[in-house]
């Protein structure tokens, strides 16, 4: 304060807070999850391993997140056969699954385990992408069939984005069935 210009310090100082502010959003990859800044899930990366709830008809983000083959190419998948090329999903991964969210017993066709983000889309065999879908109430898992199919045919047509289409039936594939019973 010797210098008798007080308002030199505090511009210095909102200087710092502003080069602070830009540093930390230069630092945002886009890889956070749903409750994060950006909104995109962090595929893979499971934060709990027990206790998982589905809730109306959508898995626990903690324990089913998403997870994609990263080498996985449009045109990959949209080659014919691609899915059954890479499905590979023990008994024993659906077995930790339904123990997951907790599922002692169910009878056939109750649920399916479930890729999240389907094959079809890039989706891969990871327990972090895997989670027990019940087929009732409506929507369940055949009419996320539909949504993967629908998202599946606008990626292959160019219509949407390999990346967007990921994004969208991990956060709420709901929303998609929805949007697309309304067009």
């Amino acid at each position: 304060m010797a210098s008798g210009k007080p308002g030199r310090r505090w511009f210095g100082v909102i200087g710092l807070a502003l080069t602070l502010v830009v540093a930390l959003s230069a630092c945002d990859t886009g890889a956070t999850t749903s409750g994060g800044v950006s909104g995109a899930p962090q595929f893979g990366v499971q934060t709990k391993t027990s206790g998982c709830q589905a809730h109306d008809g959508l898995p626990d983000s903690a324990c089913t997140p998403g997870a994609i083959f990263a080498s996985a190419t449009v045109s990959e998948i949209c080659t014919s056969g691609y899915s059954s090329s890479v499905r590979n999903v023990p008994t024993s991964e659906k077995n930790q699954a339904y123990a997951e969210y907790g599922i002692a017993s169910h009878v056939s066709g109750q649920y399916e385990v479930d890729h999240l983000i389907s094959l079809e889309l890039g989706g891969s065999n990871d327990i972090a992408n895997l989670w027990p879908e019940l087929a009732s109430p409506t929507p369940g898992f055949h009419q996320k069939d539909q949504v993967e199919n629908y998202l599946h045919s606008q990626v292959c047509s160019g219509a949407l984005d390999l990346t967007k289409a990921q994004e969208e039936i991990a956060t709420n594939w709901l929303a998609v069935y929805n949007q697309i019973q309304s067009d």
